[in-house]
């Protein structure tokens, strides 16, 4: 089987939104592939922004200790074989049709079995179990699709959690306060296993504690077990150090701009040490840290004029992307790319952003959900004065962006991972 093949196959499966939360259709796999998800440790991540990086930073510290480490991502920015790793390394297309050749029959059968088609996620969730089982890996690391306690990721058996700030996103799926929200994501936390706590709002918070208290787990909170001490901006990054409930790390550095994107990092850092149960080596750390790479979040790819991709796609990211700007990069005109999921808060995504912008460009990426360029504007234009412009494609709005930039200026792309993937694929064709 051919990689293009086995994509149209998992294509042609339905989305997530169409059938109600439920585990059972990934429990029959996993009975039918005899539990791969079992024969590794597990390091489960949610949240609702920041998750991405505290996987990899889990995942990298973890790989310069000498464990052969699986990383599950999601999403994907340009191919879908950047979401299965081992230690840095991606899956290979002929790796991942391989591994489809032999899932697929087993999903083919229990589709049969009256509970509904397996969905695109649960399919590819299978199949990082059964690739991490045959690499084999030592550890996996597996960063939730959407909430926690219905997500198909929740079958891992979680040695260690690591939950970021939690805010109001997915309410159609997740439910309509942040109490419900926080309900899901607490579902990761598992009987009598270790979570760390990034700082959350005092409702999430006490969500948490109750799920901690049911299932007898201890939580490492932010700010009380761990925290970052004394942040630096360094070059290409920050500079901090890091007391943990073990030790306390001095001169350490990640390549990441945004101090949450640092707290996230630690975060990472904390559950890779929960999980060891011991002190980790300063070397280890240092090296794993500075070994991180977090595409599409605050990632500089273009200069003269500078040009930045950030996946930003709701309040909360919006809100801490625009205040990263403003305490990392200098300009001396911002020319904000922008197009949005329009089941999003479309207001809270563009108003931070378009505030501090001196020209927005208002498009739409390439997914069905994008939000039409011209509310995008229309938001832009009552958020700020900056000078809006509507464009047909992020194609479009960043070939007009950098035309009009001049060397001291920047371009930012935003407003989705989306966008930013549609960003890649564009400037890899410049």
């Amino acid at each position: 089987m051919r990689y293009e093949e086995a994509l149209a196959h998992l294509d042609a499966r339905q989305p997530e939104h169409m059938p109600g939360p439920s585990l059972d259709r990934i429990r029959e796999l996993v009975n039918y592939l005899d539990h791969p998800e079992r024969t590794y440790p597990t390091i489960h991540v949610t949240g609702t922004n920041g998750k991405s990086t505290a996987a990899r930073a889990a995942a990298a510290i973890a790989c310069a200790s000498g464990l052969s480490t699986g990383l599950y991502l999601s999403p994907h920015l340009v191919d879908l074989t950047e979401r299965f790793s081992v230690c840095g390394e991606d899956i290979s297309r002929a790796m991942f049709a391989e591994e489809w050749a032999h899932l697929e029959p087993y999903l083919e059968m229990i589709d049969g079995h009256g509970m509904g088609q397996l969905t695109y996620f649960e399919a590819i969730t299978g199949l990082a179990f059964l690739w991490f089982a045959d690499r084999p890996v030592q550890l996996g690391v597996f960063e939730v699709g959407m909430g926690g306690s219905w997500d198909a990721t929740n079958l891992v058996a979680g040695d260690a959690a690591v939950i970021t700030p939690i805010g109001m996103d997915h309410v159609a799926e997740l439910g309509p306060t942040l109490a419900d929200i926080a309900g899901e994501k607490a579902g990761i936390i598992k009987q009598g296993k270790v979570a760390t706590i990034r700082d959350q709002d005092p409702v999430a918070a006490q969500v948490l504690r109750a799920r901690a208290d049911e299932v007898g787990a201890t939580l490492l909170w932010e700010g009380e077990a761990w925290e970052v001490l004394d942040p630096l901006i360094a070059v290409g990054g920050q500079a901090f150090g890091l007391r943990t409930p073990r030790a306390t790390y001095e001169d350490l550095y990640v390549p990441v701009f945004g101090r949450y994107a640092a707290r996230n990092a630690a975060a990472g850092a904390v559950a890779f040490e929960a999980f060891t149960g011991s002190a980790l080596d300063e070397g280890v750390l240092r090296d794993g840290l500075a070994a991180l790479r977090t595409p599409g979040r605050l990632e500089v790819v273009g200069h003269e004029p500078a040009v930045v991709l950030d996946g930003a796609h709701n309040a909360p990211g919006a809100e801490a992307l625009a205040g990263a700007m403003g305490e990392f990069f200098r300009w001396e005109r911002l020319h904000v790319v922008l197009a949005v999921s329009a089941n999003k808060d479309i207001a809270g995504v563009v108003g931070p952003l378009a505030a501090i912008a001196d020209v927005v460009y208002a498009t739409r990426n390439d997914s069905v959900r994008s939000a039409e360029p011209e509310e995008v504007a229309e938001v832009a234009r009552a958020g700020g004065s900056a000078t809006v412009e509507v464009l047909p494609s992020v194609a479009d709005a960043i070939d007009a962006a950098r035309a009009a930039a001049g060397p001291g200026d920047l371009v930012l792309v935003t407003g989705s991972l989306f966008t930013v993937g549609d960003a890649k694929r564009v400037l890899a064709r410049r």
